[in-house]
């Protein structure tokens, strides 16, 4: 047999082990299960941001670990099974590539993005963001907003288009402030950044990672600017901006000397 296959059975026969055995596999359930799933996400997501491979590895088996529990209790309640969810993603994979599978011919990925919300349009969705998960972070639901709208062609032919779109956004929101219109300055600050999302595609820069990677940056610059104060034996609730801001910049220099 196929290592890949033998490695694969090997977790299944483990599940059908866990579920008939284990006093907590055989409680879990979907709604038990969809928080665990989504914090074993996260983890994946921090050790690829972290370029871990060691670590993504192992976040990759948790996964499959989930994928194939949720195919078992599936499989129990007589809803679907690992054949079925493995099977309807192959024929959706083909369908959706006929520039592999069938005569059609693109010139680049952005046709095969275009073609790819075509089709789906085809198999009976209403609208291209039919497949935008409410419950996704705001910043990445803007940004997936975006790339399918574009699959369609609604999008800006020209960056410089964007750029006059946050300058538009950025004036209206800074009349919403000085009218002290809390809504409305809300409202123009989602506009602001819904704008500054547009540009990180036409530059191709995934904002979650980019914010992200500013998050990350500015834990390290800050704990190893706690460290620097506590090793001169100073309180830094005591200490004003300016004092701070010293320790701040040494901690920037000291990081980038890295």
């Amino acid at each position: 047999m196929d290592a890949r296959l033998a490695a694969f059975q090997r977790l299944l026969d483990i599940m059908d082990d866990l579920r008939e055995k284990c006093p907590w596999d055989k409680k879990q359930d979907f709604n038990s299960l969809r928080t665990l799933t989504i914090e074993e996400t996260y983890e994946l997501a921090d050790a690829l941001l972290e370029n871990d491979f060691r670590e993504v590895e192992g976040e990759l088996g948790d996964l499959f670990l989930h994928l194939v529990f949720y195919c078992k209790i599936g499989s129990e309640q007589g809803e679907f099974s690992v054949e079925s969810v493995l099977n309807r993603i192959c024929d959706k994979l083909i369908y959706r590539h006929p520039h592999i599978y069938g005569d059609t011919e693109v010139a680049d990925e952005e046709e095969v993005k275009a073609n790819w919300e075509k089709l789906k349009l085809k198999e009976g969705k209403k609208s291209v963001l039919e497949g935008v998960p409410k419950s996704l972070p705001a910043l990445v639901k803007a940004y997936r907003i975006q790339d399918k709208v574009k699959g369609v062609g609604f999008d800006w032919d020209e960056q410089e288009d964007v750029w006059n779109k946050i300058t538009e956004e950025v004036d209206e929101l800074r009349e919403a402030i000085q009218n002290k219109d809390k809504e409305e300055a809300e409202l123009e600050f989602g506009d602001v950044l819904f704008s500054l999302i547009n540009v990180s595609r036409f530059i191709d820069v995934n904002p979650e990672n980019a914010l992200e990677r500013t998050n990350l940056k500015f834990i390290r610059r800050f704990q190893l600017m706690e460290e620097m104060i506590l090793a001169d034996q100073k309180d830094l609730t005591a200490m004003n901006l300016q004092e701070m801001d010293v320790y701040w910049e040494k901690a920037k220099k000291q990081l980038r000397a890295k």
